[in-house]
């Protein structure tokens, strides 16, 4: 027998681009309580969204449609001696709804997804831990000019 059947809504956000220009949407999938434990994160072709970091979640992606380009900065392991600017490494992944994996990004690794496919780009994100609406400063923006300089925010 069957306890209790629920329903409820799944908030979607129209999500936007450093300019200002709609890039797609995200759909949280699964919350617990107050906190996302999964959402969909989708981009228009061509698109591009980011560059964001998170200080306290690391995330999980697995492409559902389309083909994303995943651009990582990660924080060089040989910081500059002298206590210089930090030293950020480009990584490019590239996941693909043909083809199933799963990628893993830290904390600490600034973020950047592009959609380079002809079709509606999805994402699958599993954050560890799960989003939670109360810390303010987790996640931090970038533009690209700012990570090629080595600015720390």
């Amino acid at each position: 027998m069957v306890d209790k059947v629920s329903e409820e809504v799944a908030k979607k956000v129209t999500t936007k681009d450093h300019s200002g220009n709609e890039n797609g949407f995200l759909i949280e999938l699964f919350k617990n309580e107050d906190k996302t434990e999964v959402y969909l994160s989708a981009a228009t072709p061509g698109a591009f969204k980011g560059y964001h970091l998170h200080r306290v979640r690391a995330a999980r992606y697995v492409c559902l449609k389309g083909k994303m380009r995943i651009i990582l900065y990660v924080p060089s392991e040989n910081p500059p001696a002298g206590g210089g600017k930090t030293q950020w490494v480009r990584e490019e992944h590239f996941l693909d709804a043909s083809e199933s994996k799963r990628l893993f990004i830290p904390k600490n690794v600034a973020t950047g997804l592009e959609n380079i496919g002809t079709e509606e780009g999805w994402l699958i994100n599993y954050p560890d831990p799960a989003y939670d609406p109360s810390l303010k400063d987790e996640q931090v923006e970038y533009t690209q000019e700012e990570l090629e300089k080595g600015v720390v925010k």
